[in-house]
């Protein structure tokens, strides 16, 4: 019977670590979905193989249930211009789809100092844009967005605590030993500063990235959440075997 018992138990046992979690911090509701290396599968997505965008998470679903796969969870993978298409830098499994942008523009993007977050199969890493270009870091995943939230254990420059500018906005963070990214977003409209106070004060990360601001969605199917909308443009999420 005990060997039943732990059979089963294997059986059930899921073939990731990654996770949603739905909390308060300062009287305002966040959800923080953690991903973690080298145990889970992280990929950023843009197109299907037809060169079309996907633009919703049920459309990146059924494509990835036709190579026998199931999303974990899903979110915004970075900002993009009316046609869908990368702001700024975006790798997709080593092919660069767009280029890495260092100077100074208009709107969040180019608010200074903005950042890269990159992965592969050993790290996540998220560094400033200018350092990231002197590197030569490997990415086979990337994508370039801005402003940085938190860097080095310090809140941006330029936002302010009591800010009136107030958005649902979502985020990324890396912890220190480059194992563990939290994508993080608002679910009530939150100042940078108090965005940005989430990942330094409550989740104890000390490298953050702002990826977009009232279009962030998520899709969780362990929280029965599916955000919908227009189109977006790149998408980051989990995967794993369908079960």
């Amino acid at each position: 019977m005990k060997i039943y018992i732990l059979i089963l138990a294997l059986w059930f046992t899921p073939v990731w670590s990654a996770e949603c979690k739905d909390f308060r911090f300062r009287e305002t509701s966040f959800t923080a979905c953690t991903a973690k290396l080298p145990k889970d599968d992280i990929r950023l997505f843009l197109h299907d193989k037809t060169g079309k965008n996907f633009g919703q998470f049920q459309k990146l679903g059924n494509f990835l249930n036709q190579q026998g796969l199931d999303i974990v969870f899903a979110t915004n993978g970075g900002m993009y211009h009316a046609d869908r298409s990368p702001v700024g830098m975006y790798v997709e499994n080593f092919s660069e789809f767009s280029p890495l942008i260092t100077i100074e523009g208009p709107g969040n993007f180019g608010l200074l100092p903005n950042g890269v977050f990159c992965f592969n199969k050993r790290e996540f890493v998220i560094l400033e844009t200018r350092k990231f270009a002197q590197a030569g870091v490997h990415c086979q995943y990337a994508t370039q967005s801005g402003p940085l939230l938190v860097i080095n254990g310090k809140i941006h420059p330029k936002f302010i605590k009591g800010g009136p500018s107030k958005f649902i906005r979502s985020g990324v963070g890396v912890s220190t030993d480059g194992l563990e990214t939290v994508f993080l977003i608002s679910n009530e409209p939150v100042n940078f500063h108090h965005f940005a106070s989430v990942f330094l004060d409550h989740l104890a990360i000390n490298n953050a990235l702002y990826l977009d601001g009232n279009i962030s969605r998520l899709y969780s199917p362990k929280l029965n959440r599916l955000d919908f909308g227009f189109d977006i443009g790149p998408i980051v999420a989990v995967v794993a075997p369908a079960e």
